[in-house]
């Protein structure tokens, strides 16, 4: 992971200014566009989660089992609040 955020930091014992201005530009765009690119870090972090799972389900199958009951239990919930909300008004 350190080779992504590599072009995020200014590389030392740059002596020229203009270098350095450049340097420092080409570092802080560098960190804007890993900041901001979201649908990048929305693709990482599910890959994270999914392992995740992945791991508990081989591991412990019944704890797997009871977080996909509640996670669906709540997924209805939640469209069943906003079909409901939408109809009333």
């Amino acid at each position: 992971m350190s080779s992504e955020h590599a072009p995020t930091v200014v590389p030392s014992g740059i002596n020229d200014p203009v270098q350095l201005a450049r340097a420092e530009l080409k570092a802080a765009l560098a960190a804007i566009e890993v900041k901001a690119n979201y649908p990048k870090r929305i693709r990482e972090a599910s890959s994270r989660v999914a392992a995740k799972a992945r791991t508990i389900a081989e591991k412990k199958p019944v704890v797997a089992l009871a977080g996909i009951v509640v996670g669906s239990a709540a997924l209805g919930t939640a469209v069943w609040g906003v079909a409901r909300a939408v109809t009333r008004s």
